[in-house]
């Protein structure tokens, strides 16, 4: 994906492309995820650009829930970290706590891909680690972005979608 086809003369410096997984399994999960992609489409430093469907699937972890599942395209000048603390902000804003490891949750806003970028610092992972196991990312984001190219595997995400097991994810109604 390139953002510099996506510059506005009032947006001229968001110039990176991010992948953003969006989730959650607690509340009104739907009203939840969208006020979500408001907040993150009325941030000054980011444009959302595409949005996938919503997508049902298994938790994974302890018994909970099912989760609803999606990604968003956007444009940032924010660089990953700041990008990451912004996601961050956004998901305390709708009351995520953080108590179990990949417990249940009101929102979890993981960054997924950002432009060509190969980054593991032990705070930031980026592409995220295990977006390539998991049918719940990467199917709303081949939807999205199914030319994009992992640059840790170089296979696109369409490629990546059709290896991975799709066992427990459905596709949501629109409307």
């Amino acid at each position: 994906m390139t953002c510099s086809d996506e510059a506005t003369a009032d947006a001229e410096t968001m110039v990176h492309g991010a992948a953003i997984a969006l989730g959650g399994n607690l509340g009104k999960t739907q009203a939840i995820l969208e006020g979500a992609l408001g907040m993150l489409d009325a941030d000054p430093d980011i444009k959302v650009t595409e949005r996938s469907s919503w997508y049902s699937s298994k938790p994974v972890g302890p018994p909970q829930p099912d989760y609803v599942n999606g990604c968003v395209l956007l444009c940032t000048s924010l660089p990953p970290r700041l990008l990451l603390t912004r996601l961050h902000e956004i998901e305390n804003a709708f009351g995520r706590e953080r108590k179990e490891h990949w417990g249940a949750r009101t929102l979890d806003l993981d960054l997924i891909l950002y432009d060509n970028l190969v980054l593991d610092d032990g705070v930031i992972a980026v592409p995220h680690p295990r977006m390539r196991e998991r049918a719940f990312v990467l199917t709303p984001l081949a939807e999205i972005a199914p030319d994009w190219i992992d640059p840790v595997s170089g296979a696109s995400i369409a490629v990546l979608n059709e290896a991975v097991d799709q066992t427990g994810l459905t596709k949501l109604t629109e409307g």
